[in-house]
């Protein structure tokens, strides 16, 4: 399962579609704000809600980028050892040892899954970052949205002829 190798091009590919069109944006009041929130998270994670005054989600940005290069970081330093042990398994140079105790298949299978770890941290890493964007960009939106009475749905039990009836009623105020 080489994970990192087969989504490479279809996760740029969206990545590009998804923040380039600036024909997304419907209102033109607002998009200065949610294109500038989202090139500063593009440009520094966590800049974006920094920007949105979401001071709180900053460290969890952090957090879980942190979290998945550790992960990379370390699935990659296993895959390395083991890879060696590997070369030095199967090699018939007796001055290369093999320092662990497995075999050379199981050497192939350590590296195989410690291979896909570490693609899966990268993906993880993408995904991470990208929804680091995304949240920026809708805070952006969200940002201005009107919250009041001025509009409301309202479902309303009325007797009319003594039968009940339910209404919807929608309160416009200007």
């Amino acid at each position: 399962m080489k994970l990192f190798k087969y989504y490479n091009h279809n996760i740029i590919l969206i990545f590009i579609l998804l923040f380039s069109c600036n024909f997304l944006y419907g209102q033109t009041k607002k998009e200065n704000q949610v294109k500038k929130a989202t090139l500063l998270s593009t440009a520094c994670p966590g800049l974006g809600q920094y920007y949105n005054k979401k001071y709180w989600k900053i460290p969890v940005i952090y957090t879980a980028l942190g979290t998945t290069v550790y992960y990379y970081l370390n699935n990659n330093k296993l895959y390395s050892k083991y890879k060696d042990d590997y070369i030095a398994e199967i090699d018939d140079n007796e001055n290369t040892i093999n320092h662990s105790s497995y075999s050379a298949s199981q050497l192939t299978t350590l590296q195989d899954y410690y291979r896909d770890s570490r693609d899966l941290s990268t993906l993880l890493f993408i995904l991470m970052y990208s929804l680091n964007i995304i949240d920026a960009c809708v805070d952006a939106h969200f940002t201005n949205y009107n919250i009041n009475e001025d509009l409301s749905l309202y479902l309303k039990p009325t007797t009319i002829n003594n039968n009940e009836q339910i209404t919807l009623s929608l309160k416009l105020n200007l």
